[in-house]
């Protein structure tokens, strides 16, 4: 796009929600037509926390449970870890320093400082710098509808579908600039809407229970789409386990007694993953 752009810099690798993160299929969650939902929540006040986002995360301790809340929750990966929460616990564990959180900037660091005990030291280069708050903004007439940005969206804040112009809806983006880097027509321009304010002095606790909450819905959201899809794949094994020969082209029955292990030892693993609950 032709705008210019303001990054707060730094390396990143990169719901059941109340407004769908992508236009496909989502049979365990509500779904809801993108572009309305844009139009009907463009500039609207953030919503409050919803039933299923309680802001704790199963697992964690005490001290990683302080330093999660006192971090801004903007996910955007700089700190080196895959999220704010598992951040939070590196630190409690001793195993990252507290300097590693750019969008908190300096008043984040004495906030962690405060609760582990360790000393102020200066935002760690590497990660990043401190700046202010930034929103993405698509440019619609460089859009293709990739939905790489959708994908990438660590909040759910962009909407659209496949080949549809997407948009970002505003109270949801939390700047983390992880959806520029996937746009393969750069497209995606960065807007500093908190003047000269930066770190926490542009971020409110709302501002990040809110980015907490969204970012766990989408985490519980994927992992339900990943459970369907693995269901799916399960039933169309076992239909063509059922009737081997009616689903294969081969008639040696030494073939299909291979594809037969083969099908059933996939089964197996399905099964078994889900036994454990990690698929």
């Amino acid at each position: 796009g032709g705008r210019p752009r303001h990054r707060r810099g730094g390396p990143g690798p990169q719901a059941l929600d109340p407004v769908p993160g992508q236009g496909s299929r989502r049979p365990c969650c509500a779904n809801a037509d993108p572009g309305k939902a844009a139009r009907r929540l463009r500039g609207r006040p953030a919503a409050g926390p919803t039933a299923r986002a309680t802001g704790i995360v199963p697992g964690m301790n005490e001290l990683a449970r302080r330093i999660d809340a006192a971090l801004p929750q903007t996910q955007c990966t700089r700190c080196g870890f895959p999220d704010c929460a598992r951040y939070a616990e590196a630190i409690a564990a001793g195993q990252a320093d507290i300097n590693q959180c750019p969008p908190g900037g300096v008043e984040g660091v004495e906030r962690l400082s405060h609760l582990t005990g360790r000393p102020v030291t200066p935002l760690n280069p590497h990660n990043g710098i401190e700046g202010p708050l930034t929103l993405a903004v698509i440019d619609e007439n460089w859009c293709i509808g990739c939905t790489l940005c959708i994908k990438a969206c660590p909040t759910d804040a962009i909407v659209g579908s496949n080949k549809q112009m997407h948009t970002v809806i505003e109270p949801y983006c939390t700047g983390c600039e992880l959806c520029i880097p996937v746009c393969p027509v750069d497209c995606i321009s960065l807007e500093i809407v908190s003047g000269e304010h930066t770190g926490w002095q542009a971020w409110t606790p709302a501002q990040a229970q809110q980015a907490r909450e969204r970012y766990q819905a989408r985490v519980q959201r994927l992992a339900c789409e990943e459970r369907e899809r693995a269901a799916r794949l399960e039933a169309k094994a076992e239909a063509k386990l059922a009737d081997l020969p009616a689903h294969s082209l081969h008639t040696d029955p030494a073939m299909l007694d291979r594809k037969r292990a083969v099908i059933e030892a996939a089964l197996a693993r399905s099964r078994a993953r889900r036994e454990a609950g990690t698929d």
